[in-house]
């Protein structure tokens, strides 16, 4: 282990955290250790911004809200606190703000507390979180679902030891694809979207593709995500098709791409998770089947289908805020089920 001590010695952050013996110290530099998200031109993103320009001016957008970020680290601080510097917040009716721009941690695979921001936050915001006692914990933080984070500090005991954390049993990351559901409306904290429920399960890491309103299966987004390193593909875009027929248009299309470049790469396919289906969504449906059939018939051994139905059985018609974004219950439901599948796949 590492004396923190030692480490970013000359940064200083200003706080109105009344903590006599608090010091700061910032994400990007070890024993931190950043996962879903990576830092470039001042942000937080989930894909390179160049990228992101040449799919849609939604996306460009979105791509810099943190859904699936996370930093891990272990320390035996009696408290761990943040100092985060953020912009592009999102407040929604429907939506707690602990969810779209609040921070959560897990200490030992275990949700202790979220970081709570102020109501009125304009672009930063401070918290800090007490434990009971002061041994050595693995410490998960999860990184916003709706909003920019420009810059991310930790404050721990300066008398605290900090080191890296664990690597994840799976290293090689699950990516997921697909519309608001996805990134993670309506959780009521970043660590209930249904990903992070996956990973905390099976021990795994995971890159969240999730475009609210704008993941439509672009020919660019498919080309990006063809040559990332991942362990499974798992996509999920049906709510963001404006008709059948342009979902009819790109979804086997984006399957192929993928698997031409991953041949042995695990590809899961979802419709908008729904406990109670509509003409319009049984036509998706259809649409997502002949995808999947058609792989089946040519042969491949390695791809899975996940109806909404399903997805939404243990919730019910009670899974939803609004009829289409899941509330904890809903995610929880659908990370069962996914998760089901996902640790046959990986075992």
């Amino acid at each position: 282990m590492t004396d923190f001590s030692v480490i970013d010695s000359n940064f200083k952050v200003e706080t109105n955290l009344n903590v006599g013996d608090i010091r700061f110290y910032n994400v990007l530099n070890d024993p931190f250790h950043i996962y879903g998200v990576f830092y470039e031109n001042g942000k937080f993103r989930r894909m390179p911004e160049k990228v992101a320009e040449t799919v849609s001016d939604g996306v460009l957008r979105l791509h810099t809200n943190t859904a699936g970020g996370r930093v891990r680290f272990k320390t035996d601080s009696p408290y761990v606190a943040i100092h985060a510097k953020m912009s592009d917040i999102w407040r929604m009716s429907h939506f707690a703000l602990t969810g779209s721009t609040g921070f959560d941690l897990y200490a030992n695979n275990e949700y202790v507390s979220t970081f709570v921001p102020p109501y009125d936050i304009s672009d930063s915001y401070e918290s800090i979180i007490y434990f009971q006692s002061n041994e050595m914990r693995e410490i998960t933080i999860n990184f916003p679902l709706y909003c920019s984070v420009n810059e991310l500090f930790i404050g721990v005991s300066e008398q605290a030891t900090l080191c890296a954390p664990q690597p994840y049993k799976y290293e090689k990351a699950i990516v997921y694809y697909g519309s608001s559901i996805t990134q993670g409306g309506c959780a009521s904290r970043p660590g209930m979207s249904y990903e992070s429920i996956v990973s905390r399960r099976l021990n795994a890491d995971h890159i969240n593709l999730g475009f609210a309103g704008y993941a439509r299966g672009e020919d660019e987004i498919a080309e990006y995500i063809s040559n990332l390193e991942m362990s499974c593909f798992v996509y999920d875009y049906d709510h963001n098709a404006n008709t059948v027929e342009d979902l009819k248009n790109t979804h086997e299309k984006m399957f192929k791409r993928i698997r031409q470049k991953n041949p042995d790469v695990p590809i899961i396919m979802m419709p908008r998770p729904k406990f109670c289906l509509t003409e319009d969504d049984v036509l998706r449906l259809n649409v997502i089947k002949e995808t999947y059939n058609n792989a089946i018939e040519n042969g491949d051994k390695n791809v899975y289908l996940i109806e909404g139905e399903k997805l939404m059985q243990m919730a019910g018609n009670n899974g939803t805020v609004d009829n289409t974004h899941p509330t904890d219950l809903g995610f929880a439901s659908m990370a069962k089920v996914i998760g089901d599948v996902l640790e046959k796949i990986l075992k």
